[in-house]
Parts: structure tokens; C-alpha cells; sequence
């Protein structure tokens, strides 16, 4: 070997040297052995599931509690459906002909991987990442950003879903966030500004009939009251309509010490359904689902149908058109007396709770 060949030789092993210190291999985060975002401000973390796009825990620095549970143990490599989670394309079962083509229910985004983006990094205010998924048989593209404060209790998401389809579609987009044991129990109480409902156990073809109005439903010619669950989950799906420009949902549970909520706008949002499960005579699940649908049924049938109380079933989407949706999640600290939420409102900086009964406003930093 000559001394130049020599010198060029050195020269390329520094080089190679120096371009593996400034860009190291990433590194992937995992959590609870599956890979994830995790965002972490001074008061508040959240973890995002990369295998099918779940927000999967949300708690305070401060309470060792996240209430956001659902079938969050399971296998550690299977893309599947967990806490908070996104349907998309769809809300609820296929018809018999979409199943048997492998259409799940709820549609595919908990059923793909998800890609990132952006890791987690601090930009100004929050904490902000983004990813992105594919369904392949729905044929849609979702890119998502996520926003944690950097100094609240509360995170953003957006997310902006594109047909990428040759022809126009029509599709779904429900948010469903799951809160379970120990921070769901008897005590437990939910509130929303939902008004007009109905229950999914009402046949068809007119299943708003009889209307209920929140947080009452019917169980047979029985009222039931939905704020608190006990041992019977019936009526285990009822859904609402929401008649003002902001829709919000919480969920409280005095003994815990911990309130969980969510803030969207109607115009994107215009459904709020709640969902009902027990298991040995105790609560296991609450789903506080909000979306563009609040008929639980296949296609075929929300086009027979077209409205309920004058709202959409569906929305359209154009070939390569693209729409975005957002929502807000929040926790607060409350104290054992908390009777409930009388009402929710919030700005770009703030989120202020007005509870029932007696006790001052409680504002969460956005």
C-alpha cells in the first residue's frame, strides 16, 4: 500500500468515525415491552403505542394513575385496539361481506403499525411529536401530531386523515377513549353537555325512538341514570347529539382523587357515545367515544338511514381530498367530596372546570 493510499485509508476510517458520532443509531423507546412515543412534561406524561396508534397512559408527575385502561395486557407484538384508540374507517362491525375480506371491526388503524415522524421534542409550549399510518384496505393515509404542555396536565392532537383511493369514499372517525379499574369503580362519575340520545338497542329502522335526553337512558321501560355504573351495564351503548359549538366529556373519581376529560368541537365531533362493560359485578370499562357517526352499524345501513336529529351518519372524502380533526385531553386533581362537572370551557390556554355543587373553578394550563 502507497503512503497516499495510506493516508486515504485514515482519512476515510475518521471520517466514518465522525459521521457515526454526529448521527447515532436511534434508539427505540419502548413501553411495557412494546415500542411507543413517550412524552413527558413537568407535571404530566403520555405514551402513544406505535403498534396500532393507542394513547395507552396519560397521568400526572405528581399521582402514580392512569385512567385512561383497556386490554392494555396482551400480547407485546400484536398491533390491537388499547385505552384510548382511533376507529377508522369505521364505527362498530363490517357487513358480513367486508368480514369475510378481513375488514375488521372498528376499521384497521389499531390493527396496522404506525410510523413515526417526529420523536418527542420540546417546541416552545409543549411537547410535540408526530406519526403517520396506512390502511390498506380502507385506503387512507392518517398523520397525527401530538402536543403535551410542557407545564399543564393536558395534550393536543390533531390528526389529518387522506383518501388515497382513485374514487371518493365515505368513512368514519371516532375517538375512543376507555377509562377502567382502579381508577373507574362505583364511585366513579361522568359528565358531559350531551343532550338528545338514543339507545343502540333500539331496533331499526327508527332506533331514536324513544329519545332520551343525558344523562338518562332506558332499559326497557326502566330510566337509568349514566353518570355512575354499578353492576348492570345496560343499556351498554347510548349515544347523543351535541347542540353546543364545544362538546366535552369527564370522567371523576373522588377517591382517587383524579378527573380525566376531553374537549373538542362539535362541527368535527358531532356524536358523543357512551359505552358500559362489568365483569364480576364490578365496573371494568367506560368508553367515552366521540365521533362523526353515533349509529353503530354497517355502511349499508347508515346510508338507508342518513341523519339522526338532524346530524350526519358519514362523512365524504374525495379522491386525494384530506380533512383534520382535533380534540383536547386534560387531567385535574379533585377532592374526595367532588360531586361532578357542571361545565367545561376552554381556550388556547386554558381549560377551566366548573363543578357542581360547591367549590371553586378548577383551571388546567393547555
Amino acid at each position: 500500500m502507497t503512503s497516499d493510499n495510506k493516508r486515504l485509508t485514515r482519512r476515510s476510517l475518521l471520517a466514518a468515525a465522525a459521521a457515526a458520532t454526529a448521527a447515532p443509531a436511534a434508539v427505540k423507546t419502548m413501553h411495557q415491552g412494546r415500542p411507543a412515543l413517550v412524552l413527558k412534561g413537568d407535571r404530566a406524561g403520555l405514551v402513544v403505542d406505535l403498534l396500532g396508534g393507542s394513547f395507552v397512559d396519560f397521568r400526572l408527575a405528581s399521582k402514580d394513575l392512569n385512567p385512561l385502561v383497556w386490554a392494555n395486557e396482551g400480547p407485546t407484538g400484536e398491533a390491537r385496539s388499547m385505552s384510548h384508540f382511533l376507529c377508522l374507517d369505521r364505527w362498530g362491525l363490517p357487513s358480513e361481506a367486508e368480514k369475510a375480506n378481513g375488514m375488521p371491526g372498528h376499521g384497521e388503524a389499531t390493527k396496522v403499525p404506525w410510523t413515526t415522524l417526529r420523536e418527542p421534542a420540546r417546541q416552545g409550549r409543549f411537547i410535540e411529536a408526530a406519526l403517520s399510518a396506512r390502511l390498506p384496505m380502507a385506503g387512507l393515509r392518517v398523520e397525527r401530531t401530538v402536543r403535551l404542555s410542557a407545564e399543564g396536565t393536558a395534550f393536543h392532537v390533531e390528526e389529518t386523515v387522506t383518501n388515497e383511493n382513485k374514487l371518493g369514499r365515505i368513512y368514519n372517525m371516532v375517538q375512543h377513549p376507555t377509562v377502567g379499574p382502579p381508577f373507574l369503580d362505583e364511585d366513579t362519575v361522568v359528565d358531559s353537555n350531551a343532550r338528545q340520545g338514543f339507545m343502540q338497542s333500539s331496533p331499526m329502522p327508527n332506533p331514536e325512538h324513544p329519545t332520551v335526553v343525558w344523562p338518562q337512558a332506558l332499559q326497557g321501560a326502566q330510566p337509568v341514570d349514566l353518570r355512575r355504573l354499578h353492576d348492570d351495564p345496560l343499556p351498554n351503548v347510548v349515544s347523543y347529539v351535541l347542540d353546543e359549538e364545544m362538546g366535552w366529556v369527564t370522567a371523576a373519581s373522588p377517591s382517587k382523587g383524579l378527573l380525566v376529560g376531553y374537549v373538542w368541537k362539535t362541527a368535527e365531533y358531532p356524536w358523543l357515545s357512551m359505552w358500559r362493560h362489568v365483569a364480576d359485578s364490578k365496573p371494568l370499562a367506560r368508553g367515552l367515544e366521540f365521533g362523526t357517526t353515533g349509529l353503530h352499524q354497517p355502511y349499508g345501513i347508515l346510508v338507508e338511514k342518513g341523519r339522526i336529529f338532524g346530524r350526519k351518519l358519514f362523512d365524504h372524502l374525495d379522491t386525494g381530498e384530506s380533512k383534520t380533526r382535533s380534540f383536547t385531553g386534560f387531567l385535574a386533581e379533585i377532592p374526595s367530596d367532588f360531586q361532578g362537572v357542571q361545565k367545561v370551557t376552554a381556550d388556547d390556554r386554558k381549560a377551566t372546570i366548573l363543578p357542581l355543587g360547591a367549590g371553586p373553578a378548577i383551571e388546567v394550563t393547555l
